[in-house]
Protein backbone atom coordinates (compact mmCIF):
# COMPACT_ATOMS: atom_id res chain seq x y z
CA UNK A 1 0.00 0.00 0.00
CA UNK A 2 1.45 3.35 -1.00
CA UNK A 3 0.39 6.76 0.19
CA UNK A 4 0.16 9.81 -2.05
CA UNK A 5 -1.07 12.11 0.74
CA UNK A 6 1.53 11.51 3.43
CA UNK A 7 4.83 13.36 3.24
CA UNK A 8 7.88 13.41 5.48
CA UNK A 9 8.19 16.29 7.89
CA UNK A 10 11.34 18.25 7.08
CA UNK A 11 14.40 17.98 9.26
CA UNK A 12 15.47 21.10 11.18
CA UNK A 13 18.26 21.75 8.66
CA UNK A 14 16.27 21.06 5.49
CA UNK A 15 14.23 23.66 3.63
CA UNK A 16 10.91 22.21 2.47
CA UNK A 17 9.95 22.57 -1.15
CA UNK A 18 6.56 23.69 -2.48
CA UNK A 19 5.08 20.24 -1.89
CA UNK A 20 6.48 20.17 1.66
CA UNK A 21 5.09 23.62 2.43
CA UNK A 22 1.70 22.56 1.09
CA UNK A 23 1.81 19.45 3.28
CA UNK A 24 2.69 21.58 6.33
CA UNK A 25 -0.23 23.93 5.65
CA UNK A 26 -2.55 20.97 5.30
CA UNK A 27 -1.25 19.48 8.56
CA UNK A 28 -1.89 22.73 10.42
CA UNK A 29 -5.41 22.91 9.01
CA UNK A 30 -6.11 19.24 9.75
CA UNK A 31 -4.77 19.39 13.32
CA UNK A 32 -6.99 22.41 14.04
CA UNK A 33 -9.96 20.16 13.23
CA UNK A 34 -8.46 17.20 15.09
CA UNK A 35 -7.32 18.35 18.56
CA UNK A 36 -4.60 16.46 20.40
CA UNK A 37 -5.49 14.15 23.27
CA UNK A 38 -4.76 10.84 24.89
CA UNK A 39 -7.32 9.20 22.59
CA UNK A 40 -9.37 10.19 19.57
CA UNK A 41 -12.29 8.99 17.49
CA UNK A 42 -12.20 9.39 13.73
CA UNK A 43 -15.28 11.11 12.31
CA UNK A 44 -16.34 12.66 9.02
CA UNK A 45 -14.64 15.90 10.14
CA UNK A 46 -11.14 14.42 10.26
CA UNK A 47 -11.18 11.60 7.70
CA UNK A 48 -10.18 12.65 4.18
CA UNK A 49 -10.36 10.72 0.94
CA UNK A 50 -8.79 11.08 -2.52
CA UNK A 51 -8.26 8.74 -5.46
CA UNK A 52 -4.99 6.84 -5.60
CA UNK A 53 -2.80 6.68 -8.69
CA UNK A 54 -4.57 3.46 -9.56
CA UNK A 55 -7.89 5.25 -9.06
CA UNK A 56 -6.82 8.11 -11.33
CA UNK A 57 -5.83 5.63 -14.05
CA UNK A 58 -9.15 3.84 -13.50
CA UNK A 59 -11.02 7.13 -14.00
CA UNK A 60 -9.15 7.79 -17.28
CA UNK A 61 -10.02 4.26 -18.42
CA UNK A 62 -13.72 4.87 -17.69
CA UNK A 63 -13.59 8.11 -19.69
CA UNK A 64 -12.05 6.27 -22.65
CA UNK A 65 -14.72 3.55 -22.43
CA UNK A 66 -17.46 6.17 -22.35
CA UNK A 67 -16.08 7.99 -25.42
CA UNK A 68 -15.77 4.73 -27.33
CA UNK A 69 -19.29 3.68 -26.36
CA UNK A 70 -20.70 7.01 -27.51
CA UNK A 71 -18.70 6.95 -30.75
CA UNK A 72 -19.63 3.41 -31.76
CA UNK A 73 -23.05 3.26 -30.04
CA UNK A 74 -22.09 0.21 -27.97
CA UNK A 75 -24.83 -0.66 -25.52
CA UNK A 76 -22.64 -3.22 -23.78
CA UNK A 77 -19.95 -0.52 -23.54
CA UNK A 78 -22.40 1.76 -21.73
CA UNK A 79 -23.31 -1.10 -19.40
CA UNK A 80 -19.68 -1.90 -18.61
CA UNK A 81 -18.76 1.78 -18.12
CA UNK A 82 -21.59 2.57 -15.71
CA UNK A 83 -21.16 -0.75 -13.88
CA UNK A 84 -17.50 -0.01 -13.23
CA UNK A 85 -18.25 3.60 -12.29
CA UNK A 86 -20.92 2.46 -9.84
CA UNK A 87 -18.51 -0.03 -8.29
CA UNK A 88 -15.92 2.73 -7.84
CA UNK A 89 -18.48 5.00 -6.16
CA UNK A 90 -19.54 2.23 -3.78
CA UNK A 91 -15.88 1.54 -3.00
CA UNK A 92 -15.46 5.21 -2.03
CA UNK A 93 -18.11 4.87 0.68
CA UNK A 94 -16.67 1.57 1.93
CA UNK A 95 -13.15 3.01 2.09
CA UNK A 96 -14.29 6.09 4.01
CA UNK A 97 -16.39 4.03 6.43
CA UNK A 98 -13.46 1.72 7.05
CA UNK A 99 -11.83 4.58 9.01
CA UNK A 100 -14.84 6.55 10.24
CA UNK A 101 -15.68 5.50 13.78
CA UNK A 102 -12.26 4.01 14.52
CA UNK A 103 -10.91 4.95 17.96
CA UNK A 104 -7.19 5.32 18.71
CA UNK A 105 -5.52 5.63 22.11
CA UNK A 106 -1.84 6.31 22.82
CA UNK A 107 0.06 4.01 25.17
CA UNK A 108 3.30 4.53 27.06
CA UNK A 109 6.41 3.68 25.00
CA UNK A 110 8.02 0.29 25.49
CA UNK A 111 11.41 0.60 27.19
CA UNK A 112 13.74 3.60 27.25
CA UNK A 113 13.89 6.11 24.40
CA UNK A 114 17.37 7.09 23.23
CA UNK A 115 18.35 9.74 20.70
CA UNK A 116 19.02 8.31 17.24
CA UNK A 117 17.86 4.79 18.20
CA UNK A 118 14.68 3.04 17.12
CA UNK A 119 11.90 3.25 19.72
CA UNK A 120 8.58 1.47 20.02
CA UNK A 121 5.43 3.58 20.34
CA UNK A 122 2.23 1.85 21.33
CA UNK A 123 -1.34 2.45 20.17
CA UNK A 124 -4.61 0.74 20.97
CA UNK A 125 -7.25 0.50 18.21
CA UNK A 126 -10.95 -0.05 18.92
CA UNK A 127 -13.00 -1.18 15.97
CA UNK A 128 -16.41 -0.13 17.21
CA UNK A 129 -19.51 -1.34 15.39
CA UNK A 130 -17.80 -2.77 12.27
CA UNK A 131 -14.77 -4.73 11.15
CA UNK A 132 -11.79 -2.71 9.96
CA UNK A 133 -9.64 -4.21 7.23
CA UNK A 134 -6.30 -3.17 5.78
CA UNK A 135 -5.47 -0.36 8.22
CA UNK A 136 -2.00 1.17 7.77
CA UNK A 137 -0.29 3.36 10.37
CA UNK A 138 3.06 5.12 10.65
CA UNK A 139 4.61 8.21 12.27
CA UNK A 140 5.25 11.18 10.03
CA UNK A 141 8.81 12.10 9.18
CA UNK A 142 11.85 10.15 8.09
CA UNK A 143 14.46 8.15 10.02
CA UNK A 144 17.53 10.21 10.97
CA UNK A 145 19.92 8.02 8.97
CA UNK A 146 18.64 9.71 5.81
CA UNK A 147 17.38 12.98 7.29
CA UNK A 148 20.87 13.82 8.52
CA UNK A 149 22.51 13.19 5.14
CA UNK A 150 24.18 16.10 3.33
CA UNK A 151 21.88 18.54 1.55
CA UNK A 152 23.14 17.59 -1.94
CA UNK A 153 22.52 13.92 -1.27
CA UNK A 154 19.03 14.66 0.01
CA UNK A 155 18.32 16.59 -3.17
CA UNK A 156 19.24 13.57 -5.26
CA UNK A 157 17.63 10.94 -3.01
CA UNK A 158 14.79 12.17 -0.75
CA UNK A 159 14.64 10.54 2.65
CA UNK A 160 12.07 7.72 2.60
CA UNK A 161 9.42 7.93 5.32
CA UNK A 162 8.90 5.33 8.00
CA UNK A 163 7.49 1.99 6.81
CA UNK A 164 3.80 1.26 7.19
CA UNK A 165 2.47 -1.02 9.93
CA UNK A 166 -0.55 -3.01 8.71
CA UNK A 167 -3.26 -4.35 10.98
CA UNK A 168 -6.88 -5.51 10.94
CA UNK A 169 -9.28 -4.62 13.76
CA UNK A 170 -12.37 -6.69 14.43
CA UNK A 171 -15.80 -5.50 15.49
CA UNK A 172 -15.92 -4.44 19.17
CA UNK A 173 -12.30 -5.58 19.48
CA UNK A 174 -9.20 -3.90 20.87
CA UNK A 175 -6.06 -4.33 18.79
CA UNK A 176 -2.61 -3.23 20.05
CA UNK A 177 -0.25 -1.71 17.48
CA UNK A 178 3.47 -0.96 17.88
CA UNK A 179 5.06 1.67 15.65
CA UNK A 180 8.79 2.14 15.06
CA UNK A 181 10.04 5.70 15.56
CA UNK A 182 13.54 7.21 15.84
CA UNK A 183 13.81 10.46 17.87
CA UNK A 184 16.22 12.99 16.38
CA UNK A 185 16.83 14.93 19.60
CA UNK A 186 17.02 14.32 23.33
CA UNK A 187 14.87 16.03 25.95
CA UNK A 188 11.13 16.34 26.33
CA UNK A 189 9.66 15.80 22.86
CA UNK A 190 6.07 15.79 21.74
CA UNK A 191 4.55 12.69 20.19
CA UNK A 192 5.19 12.42 16.46
CA UNK A 193 2.36 13.16 14.09
CA UNK A 194 0.64 9.87 13.22
CA UNK A 195 -1.00 8.91 9.94
CA UNK A 196 -3.67 6.22 9.67
CA UNK A 197 -4.72 5.19 6.16
CA UNK A 198 -6.87 2.65 4.35
CA UNK A 199 -7.32 1.70 0.69
CA UNK A 200 -9.71 -1.18 1.33
CA UNK A 201 -11.43 -2.71 -0.65
CA UNK A 202 -10.37 -1.94 -4.26
CA UNK A 203 -7.34 0.32 -3.84
CA UNK A 204 -8.77 3.06 -6.06
CA UNK A 205 -9.42 5.40 -3.10
CA UNK A 206 -7.23 6.25 -0.12
CA UNK A 207 -8.85 7.50 3.10
CA UNK A 208 -6.54 8.92 5.74
CA UNK A 209 -6.41 10.95 8.92
CA UNK A 210 -3.65 12.76 10.83
CA UNK A 211 -3.48 12.77 14.63
CA UNK A 212 -0.92 13.90 17.19
CA UNK A 213 -1.32 12.29 20.64
CA UNK A 214 -1.06 14.62 23.59
CA UNK A 215 1.83 14.16 25.99
CA UNK A 216 5.60 14.28 26.18
CA UNK A 217 8.24 11.66 25.57
CA UNK A 218 11.48 11.75 27.55
CA UNK A 219 14.29 10.97 25.10
CA UNK A 220 17.63 10.10 26.68
CA UNK A 221 21.07 10.75 25.18
CA UNK A 222 22.41 8.11 22.84
CA UNK A 223 24.32 5.35 24.64
CA UNK A 224 28.03 5.28 23.78
CA UNK A 225 29.01 1.92 22.32
CA UNK A 226 31.44 0.57 23.17
CA UNK A 227 31.77 2.58 26.37
CA UNK A 228 34.96 2.56 28.49
CA UNK A 229 34.86 0.80 31.88
CA UNK A 230 33.35 2.56 34.87
CA UNK A 231 35.73 4.98 36.60
CA UNK A 232 37.27 3.73 39.87
CA UNK A 233 35.55 4.57 43.14
CA UNK A 234 37.32 7.32 45.05
CA UNK A 235 37.55 7.58 48.87
CA UNK A 236 35.45 10.32 50.41
CA UNK A 237 36.47 11.24 53.99
CA UNK A 238 33.84 11.56 56.68
CA UNK A 239 31.22 9.20 55.30
CA UNK A 240 32.34 5.83 56.62
CA UNK A 241 31.87 4.01 59.96
CA UNK A 242 33.76 5.31 63.00
CA UNK A 243 36.37 2.61 63.46
CA UNK A 244 39.84 4.17 63.46
CA UNK A 245 41.02 5.35 66.87
CA UNK A 246 42.78 8.45 67.93
CA UNK A 247 40.22 11.12 67.03
CA UNK A 248 38.79 13.83 69.19
CA UNK A 249 35.13 12.75 69.37
CA UNK A 250 34.38 10.91 72.64
CA UNK A 251 32.22 7.82 72.08
CA UNK A 252 32.49 6.35 75.64
CA UNK A 253 35.00 4.75 78.01
CA UNK A 254 36.94 1.49 77.97
CA UNK A 255 39.55 -0.21 80.18
CA UNK A 256 42.99 1.26 79.90
CA UNK A 257 45.33 -0.49 77.44
CA UNK A 258 49.07 -0.26 77.11
CA UNK A 259 49.97 2.45 74.66
CA UNK A 260 47.04 4.74 75.53
CA UNK A 261 47.98 8.36 76.00
CA UNK A 262 47.90 9.72 79.53
CA UNK A 263 45.56 12.45 78.27
CA UNK A 264 42.91 9.80 77.59
CA UNK A 265 42.95 8.45 81.17
CA UNK A 266 39.98 9.49 83.36
CA UNK A 267 41.89 10.40 86.49
CA UNK A 268 38.81 11.44 88.48
CA UNK A 269 37.24 8.02 87.96
CA UNK A 270 40.54 6.39 88.91
CA UNK A 271 40.64 8.42 92.17
CA UNK A 272 37.15 7.22 93.15
CA UNK A 273 37.27 3.56 92.12
CA UNK A 274 40.91 2.73 91.46
CA UNK A 275 39.81 1.56 87.97
CA UNK A 276 42.14 2.79 85.27
CA UNK A 277 39.95 3.62 82.27
CA UNK A 278 40.51 5.63 79.09
CA UNK A 279 38.31 7.63 76.82
CA UNK A 280 37.11 5.67 73.74
CA UNK A 281 37.47 7.95 70.73
CA UNK A 282 36.88 7.33 67.04
CA UNK A 283 36.96 9.24 63.79
CA UNK A 284 35.08 8.59 60.55
CA UNK A 285 36.81 6.29 58.13
CA UNK A 286 37.02 7.16 54.43
CA UNK A 287 34.62 5.23 52.21
CA UNK A 288 35.05 4.63 48.48
CA UNK A 289 32.22 6.10 46.37
CA UNK A 290 31.57 5.94 42.64
CA UNK A 291 30.89 9.37 41.18
CA UNK A 292 30.06 9.91 37.52
CA UNK A 293 31.28 13.45 36.94
CA UNK A 294 30.58 15.45 33.78
CA UNK A 295 33.52 17.78 34.42
CA UNK A 296 35.96 14.89 34.94
CA UNK A 297 35.53 13.57 31.40
CA UNK A 298 38.17 14.37 28.74
CA UNK A 299 38.03 17.89 27.35
CA UNK A 300 38.22 16.47 23.81
CA UNK A 301 34.62 15.22 24.14
CA UNK A 302 31.82 17.62 23.32
CA UNK A 303 28.68 17.93 25.41
CA UNK A 304 26.66 15.28 23.60
CA UNK A 305 29.56 12.80 23.66
CA UNK A 306 29.96 13.30 27.42
CA UNK A 307 26.25 12.81 28.01
CA UNK A 308 26.33 9.62 25.92
CA UNK A 309 29.20 8.25 28.01
CA UNK A 310 27.50 9.16 31.29
CA UNK A 311 24.28 7.53 30.08
CA UNK A 312 26.16 4.32 29.29
CA UNK A 313 27.87 4.41 32.70
CA UNK A 314 24.60 4.95 34.56
CA UNK A 315 23.05 1.91 32.87
CA UNK A 316 26.19 -0.18 33.49
CA UNK A 317 26.37 0.76 37.19
CA UNK A 318 22.65 0.04 37.60
CA UNK A 319 23.04 -3.41 36.04
CA UNK A 320 25.99 -4.17 38.34
CA UNK A 321 24.09 -2.99 41.42
CA UNK A 322 26.91 -0.60 42.37
CA UNK A 323 25.95 2.57 44.29
CA UNK A 324 26.78 5.57 42.12
CA UNK A 325 26.31 9.31 42.13
CA UNK A 326 26.04 11.82 39.31
CA UNK A 327 27.57 15.29 39.06
CA UNK A 328 26.30 17.41 36.18
CA UNK A 329 27.35 21.02 36.45
CA UNK A 330 25.81 22.56 39.55
CA UNK A 331 23.44 19.61 39.99
CA UNK A 332 24.36 16.36 41.66
CA UNK A 333 22.63 13.24 42.94
CA UNK A 334 24.08 11.40 45.93
CA UNK A 335 25.25 7.80 45.45
CA UNK A 336 22.40 5.29 45.60
CA UNK A 337 20.92 2.34 43.75
CA UNK A 338 17.52 1.31 42.47
CA UNK A 339 15.12 2.09 39.64
CA UNK A 340 14.09 5.48 41.08
CA UNK A 341 17.72 6.63 41.31
CA UNK A 342 18.43 5.43 37.77
CA UNK A 343 15.36 7.27 36.45
CA UNK A 344 16.42 10.49 38.22
CA UNK A 345 19.95 10.27 36.78
CA UNK A 346 18.72 9.56 33.25
CA UNK A 347 16.21 12.41 33.42
CA UNK A 348 18.95 14.79 34.54
CA UNK A 349 21.08 13.74 31.56
CA UNK A 350 18.18 14.06 29.11
CA UNK A 351 17.29 17.59 30.22
CA UNK A 352 20.84 19.00 30.34
CA UNK A 353 21.33 21.96 30.07
CA UNK A 354 17.57 22.37 30.37
CA UNK A 355 14.29 21.00 29.04
CA UNK A 356 14.43 20.67 25.26
CA UNK A 357 11.10 20.85 23.48
CA UNK A 358 10.34 20.08 19.87
CA UNK A 359 8.91 22.77 17.63
CA UNK A 360 7.79 22.73 14.02
CA UNK A 361 11.04 24.37 12.93
CA UNK A 362 13.40 22.39 15.12
CA UNK A 363 14.25 22.15 18.82
CA UNK A 364 14.32 25.11 21.15
CA UNK A 365 15.31 25.30 24.85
Amino acid sequence: MSSSVDSALPSPTAQPGPRGRLAQRFDRWALARHPAGGSTRLTHRNVYILPTRTGAFFGVLLLVLLVLSINYQLNLGYLLTFLLAGSAMMAMHVTHNNLRGLQLAARAPEGLLHQGQSARLGLMLQGGARDRWGLALRPAGAPPTMAQAPAKRRARAPAPPYPWTYVDCGREAETPVTLSWTPLHRGLLTWPLLTVESQYPLGVWTAWSRWQPQGELLVLPAVEHPAPPLPPARPTPGNGPTVSRGGSETEGVRPWRAGDSLRQVLWKKFARSDDLVSRDTAQPQARAELWLDFAALPASLDTEARLSRLCAWVLAADRAGTPYGLRLGAQHLAPATGAAHRAACLRLLALHPGPLRQSRSGVVP
